[in-house]
């Protein structure tokens, strides 16, 4: 009997060190300064008036970038004033920016800003810096900044190529909507859940057309569709979503939404950490593991939980490792739902199998060896190799059979098969931690497998393939192993 254990609160992990705190200041109408009238000095002034900053520049000699930005800023007023800066310049200052030739010049104006407490940057010079400029993406209000803590720039610089790609130009035309009308809904009769369904409908329509600019109009349709919804909005729902294996670049972006938007998130133990930093940081998290051979939660009680849950009007995630539809008790969790008259949806994961296969770098079906895929599990209700296996089926030569939940009961397994006429020496592996940086790979002969398992440490969900599938596309060339059938890859 599997000892039980009750849902519990989950702790998020702790931020990772930081090498710097990412900031955004408001800048606007306050008073900077910038000493040097370089190229680089007239570039980190163009920043600080595209921010709306005044900026006061003190240099005795100007470049010329520098005269034709004063002509000419984005934002705040930019002033040229023709002499070397002094301490009394930088009180009162928001922020104080240096472009010096030599350390000592760089190192008495770092000291003047800190004496007056202001935050200083000198270029180029990191000893004499309290925060520092990273590459931007601009569509503002949405504004992206990159840093590597000065230790690649022209990686950052690549990244931020990435993104100006990836974002269309029109988003800066949908934050800007988002400013107009925030306080327009907040005015509106509609509860906090409704407000936030109308960003959720915001959103949706901002992906899906980013080069529109949105109008009145717009508005409008997005509240009448989230009024259209009534009392559905400020109801509770329940979401099964699957995690996948364990690698978070393979969830479906559907799952990254659900994410998002839940207000408690019921996860299983075999949910990998790194899924869940892409959750809504303010949702509540809480552990209702279910553990083979090890303490689970009664499904009853999570089940009443998800179900109570979603009554008290809470957006409810239930996240699971893999596919919730594939030996993940979606089935009695969906129909306690719909008994209790709760909406529910399932967003498919990428299942053990698939992901197996794809660190074997082998197709689960093949034209000539597997005509057929079928998923079974080695774990029954009472923790038992399930008696009511088709032993005929999963004797087939031209099948590729999954068996999840397999470690206790695989040498069972192999006899009963084997009894029945699966070939001893048909290709058989176990992958445990698919996708994930603790993945352990072994390659053996069903027959021989068993006894290979027994001498893993295995700390995670495994998964054995078996079929001539298996000894296809030149496993061992592409993984490294060095014999076709037996090895193993960590």
């Amino acid at each position: 009997m599997n000892a039980s254990r009750t849902p519990s609160e989950a702790r998020p992990p702790r931020m990772e060190a930081l090498a710097r705190l990412p900031v955004f200041y408001t800048l606007e109408g306050k008073r900077t300064i910038v000493a040097g009238g370089s190229a680089a000095a007239a570039w980190k002034a163009e920043l600080l008036s595209a921010a709306g900053a005044i900026v006061d520049v003190l240099c005795e000699t100007p470049g010329e970038e520098m005269l034709a930005l004063s002509q000419e800023a984005p934002r705040g007023a930019v002033y040229v004033h023709t002499r070397r800066w002094c301490p009394a310049d930088i009180e009162a200052c928001a922020l104080a920016i240096g472009a010096f030739d030599t350390d000592e010049e760089a190192a008495a104006f770092a000291s003047a800003a800190r004496a007056v407490g202001v935050p200083v940057n000198v270029v180029d010079k990191p000893a004499h810096c309290d925060f520092s400029f990273g590459s931007i993406v601009n569509r503002s209000p949405m504004v992206i900044g990159i840093s590597t803590d000065g230790a690649a720039p022209v990686f950052a610089q690549a990244i931020r190529a990435k993104l100006e790609a990836f974002l269309p130009r029109g988003f800066s035309l949908w934050t800007q909507a988002a400013q107009r009308w925030r306080r327009a809904l907040k005015a509106t009769d509609l509860p906090f859940e409704g407000r936030r369904r109308f960003w959720q409908h915001f959103t949706a329509r901002a992906l899906m057309h980013p080069d529109h600019e949105p109008q009145l109009e717009d508005y409008t349709a997005l509240l009448d569709r989230t009024r259209d919804e009534g009392a559905a909005v400020s109801a509770g729902s329940v979401t099964l979503v699957g995690a996948g294996p364990g690698d978070p670049e393979l969830l479906t972006l559907r799952a990254v939404r659900a994410l998002q938007s839940a207000d408690i998130i019921l996860i299983d133990d075999l949910v990998s950490s790194e899924v869940l930093d892409f959750a809504r940081r303010e949702a509540r998290k809480m552990l209702v593991g279910k553990t083979g051979y090890g303490p689970s939660c009664k499904q009853e009680e999570i089940n009443m939980l998800m179900v109570g849950l979603a009554k008290s009007g809470k957006r409810v995630v239930r996240l699971k490792g893999g596919d919730p539809g594939i030996f993940g008790r979606a089935g009695e969790e969906v129909a306690a739902c719909r008994a209790a008259k709760i909406p529910v949806e399932v967003v498919p994961g990428i299942t053990a199998a698939q992901a197996a296969a794809s660190r074997l770098s082998i197709s689960l079906s093949h034209r000539e060896h597997a005509r057929r895929i079928q998923y079974i599990t080695g774990h029954s209700k009472k923790g038992q190799l399930p008696s009511d296996l088709d032993w005929h089926s999963l004797a087939d030569p031209h099948v590729t059979t999954a068996i999840y939940m397999p470690v206790r009961t695989l040498a069972e397994f192999v006899a009963r098969a084997t009894e029945a006429g699966l070939d001893p020496k048909t290709p058989a592996a176990v992958v445990v931690n698919a996708t994930r940086a603790n993945e352990q790979v072994v390659i053996e002969t069903i027959a021989t497998l068993p006894e290979a398992i027994a001498r893993l440490d295995i700390n995670g969900p495994a998964i054995v393939l078996v079929g001539h599938a298996l000894a296809e596309g030149d496993v061992v060339a592409a993984n490294g192993w060095s014999h076709p059938r037996h090895g193993t890859h960590d």
